[in-house]
């Protein structure tokens, strides 16, 4: 058994030390259920924990992760993690958080194979398309790509707006907004993109669905 094994195991009974210190009957009452008013879809990078960088305890963020945060409406994990958020949860907040740096972003825009997860980063490609004469016009690479970051989490909250789930949810009358932000790995701050939703009509008229 590894040493990293090891301590990962001890620092989980120093962490149920802590909280019971703190307060005896916090894992009794976590048990009895959740109600969390936030639904985190971020990137899987070990980087940028949900909880840590809201400063959120234990039960207060519903979380999906994947690489590069993205919301593709065919994935069945993402959308049924949204249908319970959203309808079993009752959410009132969805935050899609990028990161700069991001490894899926930077891959989108190279031509580099990388094995399977090719085919998750040909969605990545396509927005890159959709805004390419805006970012090839972009002479720095660095400014470039910090900007593609932003493109890909905009483009992520209007495909979550676009979603069955959260236009039922708008169309019913449930208090639900969704944001775009942005986490710097060398800083520590979230960058809000000042890209908040909480009705389909800012959604191009074909997405507005009528039920």
């Amino acid at each position: 058994m590894s040493d990293f094994y090891k301590k990962i195991l001890e620092n989980n009974k120093k962490w149920v030390e802590e909280k019971l210190a703190i307060d005896k009957d916090f894992f009794k009452d976590l048990a009895k259920g959740q109600n969390p008013p936030l639904l985190w879809i971020g990137c899987s990078d070990s980087r940028v924990p949900a909880n840590e960088i809201i400063g959120a305890a234990p039960g207060e963020v519903f979380v999906h992760r994947n690489i590069a945060n993205m919301v593709i409406h065919s994935d069945m994990n993402m959308l049924s993690v949204l249908d319970y958020a959203v309808n079993a949860l009752k959410i009132k907040h969805i935050i899609v958080c990028g990161h700069y740096g991001c490894g899926g972003v930077k891959a989108a825009m190279g031509n580099e194979s990388i094995g399977i997860i090719d085919n998750w980063i040909r969605h990545i490609k396509d927005i890159y398309r959709y805004h390419q004469t805006y970012l090839d016009s972009i002479i720095d690479e660095k400014e470039r790509f910090n900007k593609f970051v932003e493109i890909n989490v905009k483009e992520q909250v209007y495909d979550l707006a676009k979603t069955s789930i959260v236009q039922a949810a708008w169309k019913s009358g449930q208090e639900l907004s969704i944001h775009g932000w942005v986490y710097g790995l060398n800083s520590g701050y979230v960058t809000d993109l000042d890209v908040n939703i909480d009705s389909n009509e800012k959604l191009d008229n074909v997405y507005q669905l009528k039920f």
